[in-house]
């Protein structure tokens, strides 16, 4: 709440003169202008003389001017409270009696008074006792006047008016005949004396030379004598006696100084207390005495009386009504900040006299300082009043809102009075810091709201809050006294500021969300990281929002546009799209960390297993505990989260996963393992090379040089190198991502915080059996499938090469049977199901089986020149296939059914059947298929069969084929068939 050093005086400062000054000459003003009126020594009636220059009572009556009333003592009603709005004081008209003429310290002491000054006594003793104080009395008593100095008083004006008790009291310069008449015997001491004659001289200074009404010239030889007399004052008390030079000099001057004209002339009215703001200052502590002394928020009963004597000091302050009215004003307006402002009334009381004012500012034949006074005054009420209203949170609450209903309309009216009467003030009052300058009452409340909730914000914000408050608790709970902070206005304020603004609570819900949309940007700006309290602050702040907008709405309904401007105004806080944008960046950040796992992942895999129960690599277990540990976190965030955000997490997971997938599925192609295919020859019958070898062996009795490669035993050790077992590892490491990824695809779908996503790529339900992963578990299984021919084509080819491809058939069928490498095959399937999880080892033996058919297929037809068939080897081959079809129909329980293996071998069966056919059928067959394929019809005897191309798709009515079992048949007539009709070359002896 303000107090009254916040109200700075409008009528300026005089030094050396305080309050105290003004109010001793006040009374001494007013006694003598009343002199003559019962009660203050006159017997008659009041009789008042206007002067002569038009400043007396001649405006009429006003609030503040009670007309002239009967008689002397207090008034039964008021006239002038009632027309204020003020209360009559409850004390019963008792209470305010003289006991005694002299026992009451204030009461005058009548005690060698003249007859006339006494003449209003009462004669009986008993009414001496109870008799009403008198208006003199009452003043004296008002304005703390002490006996002595009311006693000095009387005694002068005795002396001056000797023989001239009708002159008026404008014609007495009142200091002067204070100081000629009082002597220091008078005083208790001459201390007293000398401050009393002090203060009288500097009275006369401040209306003679200081600010007289009528300008002084510089160079006015009485000026500045009376400027000596004033400063040889100042060391000790002057000399006043009849004799005194100084006496003399300063009754010259002053009467030379005071009786002045503006032009010259002579005139009929002295000027001493009329110059502003001496006058108005001498004034305004007359008009305080009003004010009861016990209760000071109270205004006397007898106040229409007191007014009315105190025009008569009107003459000699200089003072008019439109002075009166403005005085007034500022006088009960300062009583009401003086006093706590606890009274309401004398609010009421400050707007009722403003509506004489501005009557009075409306006059054309104003004068210049009235103008002047005019805007101090309502400049000053403005200022006082404004810095309230601009935060009305600190200064007004339930209790006394009734006081903010009187503060407004006194700002309004006193705005008004200054905008349309006071030239310029407008501009001047734009160029002012601190001012509300704006032309309409709306924009001065729309003025008023925003400050207000601006400082009620701003405390908040400092009533414990760290500005570096990371984690957003102080932002959530700021949120909840906001939305109460509103309700409040809107509970309190609002009613009373919409009859001034159609839109008052609209403004107020603006004005928070603009205080509170700042402060969440600001934090998101600073927001290092995403946090969980990162949302719980956004929903907070949406809540909040809902409320200001439902509350800005509600005000509006009345407006044309229904309160869509206001609502504009608003700048949305985007709460839903902030969320989904930073849970969208919350997705890539962790998606960015997955992608640096998944690169160290590939700089450090050896494809080992983890252990003997975790078959598969450490890389996967670190990559599906990252993706669950995301999924988890994703779904402890506290908000619900759209389809199209888990479509999101999903699809940069599903690209980790496939970046990873094509990780493990890079290890070549089982293309590498294939040995390249040894040129078409033609068999050399009995090489030279053959026929030593066996001569060697019956002489020396040893078995064929390729028996050693399969003694090893009965139970050989298992040919599968470590390369094929870490590409055991990879598809053990495929199927564990595939079965993690059904965990996880769990957790997504029993989520209760997804809600559906119209254009979302799974649509509003996901359909049943679909996969939030079903990209990357098609991928698994071509991995899967590629890993697993490589892994059998490098176990086949690569690891079991000694024993199928460099082995089997090398020098003749007899002595390089099958059955050796069967033997290691079996070892090898046993160790890879042992290896390979059990949901592919079906598949795995299905590609060894390929493979093991694929490197028959090579032996039989591209074996090299080491391998040479005849017609009568093709029982034994076709019990070697037999053989190793059993193999695949009898590993494992049932991971193969015989069906399966009849199926995969129809080639290779097809292959040695031919083998079994004569060499006149195997020409003739070539022939025809060789005419059908290259389209040339029957071939003459000298047009020559084209050379079929190789490739690589074997199988009995493929002419490439077929050329390859007659170049491996050791037959005439084959080595004949080949000489002719393509020239082939004899292979070179080898083994």
């Amino acid at each position: 709440m303000g107090t009254e050093s916040e109200l700075l005086s409008p009528f300026g400062k005089i030094d050396d003169l305080d309050q105290d000054d003004y109010r001793v000459a006040a009374y001494e003003v007013f006694f003598t202008a009343c002199r003559s009126s019962p009660g203050f020594g006159g017997k008659s009636a009041l009789t008042y003389y206007s002067s002569s220059d038009g400043r007396g009572d001649e405006h009429g009556s006003s609030p503040g001017s009670q007309a002239k009333t009967p008689g002397v003592g207090m008034a039964v009603t008021s006239r002038v409270k009632k027309a204020l709005g003020l209360k009559m004081l409850k004390r019963s008209p008792s209470s305010r009696r003289s006991s005694s003429c002299g026992s009451n310290p204030l009461s005058p002491s009548w005690a060698g008074s003249s007859p006339k000054m006494s003449s209003t006594l009462p004669s009986s003793p008993v009414a001496r006792l109870r008799r009403p104080m008198t208006s003199a009395e009452i003043m004296r008593q008002q304005m703390r006047v002490t006996e002595p100095s009311d006693n000095r008083l009387r005694k002068t004006l005795m002396r001056t008016l000797v023989g001239q008790m009708g002159r008026r009291a404008e014609t007495i310069i009142l200091p002067l005949e204070l100081l000629r008449h009082l002597k220091p015997s008078e005083f208790n001491d001459a201390q007293e004396y000398h401050q009393w004659q002090k203060r009288q001289l500097k009275i006369l200074e401040a209306g003679l030379l200081l600010h007289p009404s009528i300008p002084l010239e510089k160079s006015d030889p009485f000026a500045a004598k009376f400027q000596d007399i004033i400063h040889s004052c100042e060391a000790k008390a002057i000399d006043t006696g009849k004799n005194s030079e100084a006496m003399r000099t300063l009754c010259n001057s002053v009467v030379s100084l005071a009786w002045r004209s503006p032009d010259g002339s002579t005139t009929d009215v002295c000027h001493w207390a009329d110059g502003y703001p001496l006058n108005v200052q001498i004034y305004k502590a007359l008009l305080s005495s009003v004010f009861d002394l016990k209760e000071e928020t109270m205004v006397l009963d007898e106040v229409d009386e007191l007014l009315e004597l105190m025009k008569k000091a009107w003459s000699t302050l200089g003072i008019n009504r439109s002075v009166h009215n403005l005085c007034f004003t500022w006088v009960l307006f300062q009583q009401y900040v003086a006093t706590g402002q606890v009274e309401q009334d004398l609010l009421g009381a400050s707007l009722a006299m403003l509506t004489e004012v501005a009557i009075d500012a409306k006059r054309v034949d104003r004068d210049p300082v009235y103008v002047q006074m005019l805007a101090n005054v309502l400049t000053a009420i403005k200022k006082w009043s404004e810095k309230r209203l601009l935060d009305y949170h600190v200064c007004f609450d339930r209790e006394n809102i009734g006081v903010m209903e009187s503060i407004l309309p006194l700002v309004f009216s006193a705005t008004k009075i200054l905008e349309e009467d006071i030239p310029c003030y407008v501009s001047v009052a734009q160029e002012k810091e601190g001012e509300v300058a704006d032309e309409s009452t709306g924009n001065r409340v729309d003025c008023y709201i925003r400050s207000s909730l601006k400082n009620a914000f701003a405390k908040m914000l400092v009533n414990g809050r760290n500005l570096e408050d990371k984690d957003g608790g102080m932002l959530t709970k700021l949120a909840s006294e906001t939305e109460e902070l509103a309700w409040k206005e809107k509970d309190i304020f609002s009613d009373v500021l919409k009859k001034w603004h159609p839109i008052a609570a609209g403004v107020a819900a603006v004005t928070l969300h603009t205080c509170y949309g700042t402060l969440l940007k600001q934090y998101l700006t600073d927001a290092s990281s995403f946090k969980n309290e990162t949302v719980l602050v956004l929903q907070r702040a949406g809540k909040l929002e809902k409320a200001l907008v439902q509350m800005a709405v509600e005000d509006s309904v009345e407006c044309e546009d229904g309160g869509k401007a206001i609502v504009r105004e608003m700048v949305p806080f985007e709460v839903d799209s902030i969320i989904v944008k930073l849970l969208k960046q919350w997705i890539q950040e962790r998606l960015k960390t997955g992608k640096e796992h998944l690169q160290r992942a590939k700089e450090t895999e050896t494809w080992n297993p983890m252990s003997k129960t975790e078959p598969y690599a450490h890389s996967v277990v670190d990559l599906i505990s990252f993706a669950r540990e995301v999924v988890n976190n994703f779904f402890q965030i506290p908000v619900n989260v759209s389809q199209n955000l888990v479509c999101d997490l999903v699809e940069g997971l599903e690209h980790l996963f496939r970046d990873y997938i094509t990780f493990a599925a890079s290890c070549g192609s089982k293309q590498s393992y294939i040995p390249t295919l040894p040129p078409l020859t033609r068999c050399n019958l009995d090489s030279k090379f053959r026929k030593l070898w066996k001569r060697a062996a019956c002489s020396v009795g040893v078995d064929d040089p390729n028996d050693g490669l399969f003694n090893e035993g009965h139970n050989p050790r298992p040919s599968t190198s470590r390369g094929t077992q870490r590409l055991y590892i990879r598809l053990n490491t495929l199927h564990y991502l595939l079965s993690q990824l059904q965990s996880l695809e769990k957790s997504l779908c029993l989520s209760p915080k997804i809600t559906p996503s119209p254009n979302s790529r799974f649509g509003n339900r996901r359909p049943p059996g679909s996969s939030y992963f079903e990209h990357n578990r098609s991928a698994i299984q071509v991995a899967s499938q590629h890993v697993l021919e490589v892994a059998a084509y490098r176990l086949i080819f690569l690891d079991s090469n000694s024993f199928f491809y460099r082995s089997l058939y090398v020098g003749d069928v007899t002595n390089a049977r099958i059955k050796p490498a069967l033997r290691i095959l079996k070892q090898n399937l046993t160790l890879m199901c042992a290896m390979i999880t059990d949901r592919a080892q079906a598949l795995a033996l299905k590609e060894v089986m390929k493979a093991s058919f694929e490197v028959y297929l090579t032996v039989l037809l591209a074996g090299g020149s080491s391998r040479t068939f005849s017609r009568t080897d093709h029982p034994m081959i076709e019990e070697d296939l037999h053989s190793l079809k059993r193999v695949f129909c009898t590993c494992g329980e049932g991971l193969i059914d015989e069906d399966m293996v009849e199926k995969e071998s129809q080639i290779v069966e097809g292959v040695v059947a031919l083998m079994g056919l004569s060499t006149e059928q195997l020409v003739e067959d070539f022939s025809t298929v060789a005419r059908e394929t290259s389209g040339i019809g029957v071939v003459s005897d000298r047009q020559k069969l084209p050379m079929p191309p190789t490739t690589g798709r074997w199988n009995r009515s493929d002419p490439n084929t077929i050329l390859r079992v007659l170049c491996y048949r050791n037959d005439p007539a084959a080595n004949h068939f080949l000489k002719r009709t393509f020239q082939l070359a004899k292979r070179r002896g080898s083994i």
